[in-house]
């Protein structure tokens, strides 16, 4: 598998990732590595290599190179889907035993709403809240991010709990996660989204609420902008 990404790795492709995600010192990802191998590649090889046991996989998770670890999250999420009960539970334990390595926003988007997500409850309060309480911005995301799953499912008691536990956070990353879910809610149900927005629209983090806000008409945009959101209808 690390040969068949290395045949595929290109050394320009390298650099610009290493900017994109913020490898610089003092920047998110500082210090990740990158081979420079895009994702439909990278979803290639995946398919190539799903028989890879779940041990190999966490091995692979524990590379320096961000490639390998997102492959070995790609893998996890086909491991998880298609596993028993025993083997979804081992699964679920050994990503949050390893969230160390699930150090960007994009491993955390491609794995928490498929592995997280479906195995915590909607009336399970407490992995959610303990991850969300976290000190490292990526177990908070993970937190944030794995509410999707149940927000595709039409559930959005998950993503309003942990919105209004991070409505405060500190981290433009989770400012846009955060407002990310909002507008899914949005999608769906525009008076669960408008709800919890003329509760915390004045106080919460303009990021936050710009991507929460991103598809209301350019009218209704500017009152909650302004902090003087429209009152409910009906």
């Amino acid at each position: 598998m690390r040969r068949d990404l290395r045949a595929e790795a290109d050394a320009e492709d390298a650099v610009n990732l290493q900017r994109f995600f913020k490898t610089g010192p003092g920047e998110y990802g500082e210090g990740d590595r990158f081979l420079g191998v895009r994702v439909p590649v990278l979803r290639r090889v995946t398919r190539t290599h799903q028989s890879l046991s779940v041990e190999d996989t966490l091995t692979l998770l524990a590379s320096k190179w961000h490639e390998e670890r997102l492959l070995a999250l790609l893998l996890l999420v086909g491991h998880y889907h298609s596993a028993d009960p025993v083997g979804k539970q081992r699964i679920y334990e050994a990503y949050l035993a390893n969230t160390r390595y699930i150090n960007n926003w994009d491993l955390v988007d491609s794995s928490a709403p498929y592995i997280v997500g479906p195995h915590v409850q909607p009336n399970e309060h407490a992995p959610l809240d303990r991850l969300a309480a976290a000190p490292d911005v990526w177990e908070r995301r993970i937190a944030v991010l794995a509410t999707f799953h149940w927000i595709r499912q039409r559930e959005f008691r998950p993503a309003l709990r942990i919105a209004d536990r991070l409505v405060s956070d500190g981290h433009d990353l989770i400012h846009k996660a955060v407002g990310w879910m909002l507008r899914e809610i949005g999608n769906r149900d525009g008076k669960a989204e408008r709800k919890f927005l003329r509760a915390h629209c004045r106080t919460m983090p303009r990021t936050m609420l710009r991507y929460a806000i991103e598809k209301f008409p350019e009218a209704e945009r500017r009152r909650y902008l302004s902090g003087e959101p429209p009152e409910p209808r009906g």
